[in-house]
């Protein structure tokens, strides 16, 4: 119930605290890794202990939700025996919540003791603060310093864990005509920057969405006689009129990927379509670079395999690599070239980003016991 929203630098700090409070009682050091004021974020909380028995493991987790203030509450409610829903509750708040179970778990036991873990989690995984240098320095210089890395985001039931995931870009779609009276449009008057928008993104469609692994959305689409887009806050207003061809047009959106060549070709050929302008209008596309792909590695998928063998001693069943096309970007992905990896370990649901996100608690313990199982194993 506490809205963590990226940009609710108030709110993830109030889950931050509320995590370092659990953590702390386990013996973990904590530290706050304060962020320029310039990026606008909460910054990160960071919980480790040191030992110097078995594999040195980072954890990833996330403070932040995409649900900011101004959206529509949606509270802690149990919906049925094996659901319950809240904000944020799938993506990430489960798997930060397993993470510390986790950690209660072998800390009853005493098995923390010699073990080398870092949990990091992040104030803004769901919009990374600019430059990345900055507002994920810290963390890929703390990840350097372990061997495996273990992030908790949305699992896809007992059975899957990614070995790998698509990296996210950024693009901006900005167009310009000649404003006129509608009766002149299609002729004399041009096109005008909505339609010459339109005839870019279905293009877009039309040439690119078959690839396998290859997504691009456009999130939001301004266009009129007056338009102000806050490009940073993704929010903007529009004012026209139906009888006058629309002079200014932005669409911001995504590119998702799972090797660097692909963005690359993709790109090009999304610039190409750009440049192909309709009569009196002129359009130009921006590329931001933002999270890096997590290619599949044989080290990566050894871990799965010992993952699996956890999972089927505790009675769970065999795990097996999924499909790195459901999944977006994350943090893991900024660390993947260094340490092998795995995601996915956190709570199971469905309905992540959206109204209505559900947590399916039935599958919640199992996935605590394995992870903390998991992680026992690691650091012997």
């Amino acid at each position: 119930n506490i809205n963590s929203g990226t940009f609710n630098v108030k709110g993830v700090k109030q889950v931050g605290d509320l995590y370092a409070n659990e953590l702390r009682k386990l013996g973990f050091t904590i530290e706050w890794v304060q962020l320029p004021d310039s990026l606008k974020r909460a910054g990160h909380l960071v919980a480790y202990r040191k030992g110097k028995k078995g594999k040195k493991l980072f954890l990833i987790g996330h403070l932040d939700t995409v649900f900011e203030p101004d959206m529509p509450a949606n509270p802690f409610t149990k919906l049925t025996d094996s659901t319950i829903t809240g904000q944020g509750i799938n993506d990430m708040k489960g798997g930060d919540v397993i993470i510390i179970g986790a950690m209660k778990a072998l800390a009853d036991l005493k098995l923390l003791d010699d073990a080398s873990i870092t949990i990091y989690m992040t104030g803004d995984e769901e919009n990374a603060g600019d430059p990345r240098e900055v507002s994920r320095g810290d963390f890929i210089k703390r990840a350097k310093e372990h061997d495996i890395a273990l992030a908790f985001e949305g699992a896809s039931g007992l059975n899957s864990i990614a070995t790998a995931r698509r990296g996210a870009s950024g693009w901006t779609l900005e167009v310009e005509a000649r404003q006129g009276h509608s009766s002149g449009v299609f002729s004399g008057g041009g096109y005008g920057s909505i339609y010459e928008a339109v005839r870019i993104i279905n293009t877009f469609r039309e040439q690119l969405s078959k690839e396998q692994y290859l997504t691009f959305n456009p999130g939001l689409f301004i266009g009129g006689s007056e338009i102000d887009v806050d490009t940073e806050a993704q929010r903007g207003t529009a004012s026209g009129k139906t009888n006058i061809i629309s002079p200014k047009t932005v669409v911001i959106g995504d590119l998702r990927f799972l090797t660097e060549e692909q963005t690359i070709n993709a790109r090009k050929t999304m610039l190409a379509i750009t440049q192909q302008n309709l009569p009196g209008s002129k359009a130009t596309i921006r590329f931001r670079d933002g999270i890096p792909s997590m290619a599949p590695t044989k080290g990566n998928k050894a871990l799965a395999n010992e993952l699996s063998k956890t999972s089927e001693a505790l009675g769970f069943g065999k795990v097996i690599p999924g499909n790195p096309g459901s999944r977006g970007a994350g943090d893991i992905s900024y660390v993947a070239a260094y340490v092998d990896c795995l995601d996915g370990m956190g709570a199971s649901g469905r309905g992540a980003h959206a109204p209505g996100e559900v947590l399916n608690v039935k599958e919640f313990p199992n996935l605590m016991k394995r992870a903390a199982v998991f992680i026992y194993r690691l650091t012997r």
